[in-house]
């Protein structure tokens, strides 16, 4: 059952994004990519006030993702990261990423917080940042 509201399109579009930002940290780094964009759409906080679907959680500007600059994310998505973005809309939650609304690919070590959120952990080349219940209780 889906957390959140995605038809066929919004699948794609995830999916797409998902292997823009972390095809090289493999699926799990995918997977945890798609559970920041799923936690941004199911929250109404922070800088994700009025972001109630894909599509916009997406292209969100400013605030979205660098990789829709690019021109890997406009590649049609395979079917393997499909299967993977469905699973995150499914409600699939990996940690560190399972209560976060920011990563970034740091030069080296994560820091501690990034625009004041604590950092939950890292994947591969990816650190991951969770906001507090208090900031943003809808993410727990």
């Amino acid at each position: 059952m889906a957390v959140i509201k995605a038809n066929t399109e919004d699948v794609r579009l995830l999916a797409r994004l998902m292997r823009a930002e972390a095809e090289g940290d493999g699926e799990q780094g995918m997977l945890l990519v798609g559970n920041v964009g799923v936690n941004r759409v199911l929250v109404d906080c922070l800088d994700f006030r009025d972001i109630r679907d894909i599509n916009r959680m997406v292209f969100q500007n400013p605030g979205g993702f660098e990789s829709t600059q690019k021109g890997y994310f406009y590649q049609r998505a395979r079917q393997s990261e499909i299967r993977l973005a469905q699973r995150v809309i499914n409600g699939e939650r990996i940690w560190p990423a399972s209560n976060s609304l920011w990563f970034f690919r740091p030069v080296g070590d994560c820091p501690p917080t990034w625009y004041n959120q604590q950092n939950t952990g890292r994947f591969k080349a990816h650190c991951f940042f969770s906001p507090t219940g208090d900031d943003c209780p809808e993410v727990y």
